[in-house]
């Protein structure tokens, strides 16, 4: 058995001091741990109904691509603002230090889709409510969210389950 924590960088005091900043792509880099993740998560979502896989950019791409591939669904890319080419919805979200943006196409998302939410890291969980309320606003349910790492000090996993979302997270770092 692949240990994934095991093969998770920490880098501190980046993106400033006393963060210790989980880094996947010495995961990803892992042809063992990469596919541990796939597959992990393809067993979460069995018997989800889902009918497409959504990833944050940029790490969300990475890994809720290949899951889509690995389920045979479409892959919706929540982007940051400016980023995609044709007519688009637009949530904005908090951060520590001011706002930001992402946004998806307009017609990536209707009222028959169930979709499966991807990212690399929940930490305080704004930008996955931003991309779940693009998601709903989409028309589409948003069956579960589902990250590769879990911050449970920053509380975004709670957060987003106080809005009634099944949350999931393959491991769990202390700390942020």
């Amino acid at each position: 058995m692949t240990d994934l924590t095991k093969l998770v960088r920490t880098i501190p005091d980046y993106p400033k001091p006393g963060i210790m900043f989980r880094d996947i792509t010495t995961l990803i880099l892992d042809p063992h741990g990469f596919t541990k993740v796939v597959n992990d998560l393809a067993e979460f979502a069995a018997g989800m109904r889902l009918t497409k896989i959504a990833g944050i950019e940029a790490r969300g791409f990475i890994i809720g691509g290949a899951l889509a591939h690995r389920l045979a669904l479409g892959f919706v890319p929540l982007r940051k603002k400016g980023k995609l080419p044709h007519q688009t919805i637009v949530e904005t979200y908090e951060l520590e230090y001011g706002t930001d943006q992402i946004e998806m196409h307009l017609d990536a998302v209707d009222a028959n889709d169930h979709v499966l939410l991807v990212d690399d890291l929940i930490a305080t969980g704004g930008t996955a409510m931003a991309g779940v309320r693009l998601l709903r606003r989409g028309g589409a349910e948003v069956a579960a969210c589902a990250f590769v790492i879990d911050l449970p000090d920053l509380g975004g996993a709670a957060r987003l389950e106080a809005q009634g979302l099944k949350v999931h997270a393959l491991m769990a770092f202390g700390g942020h």
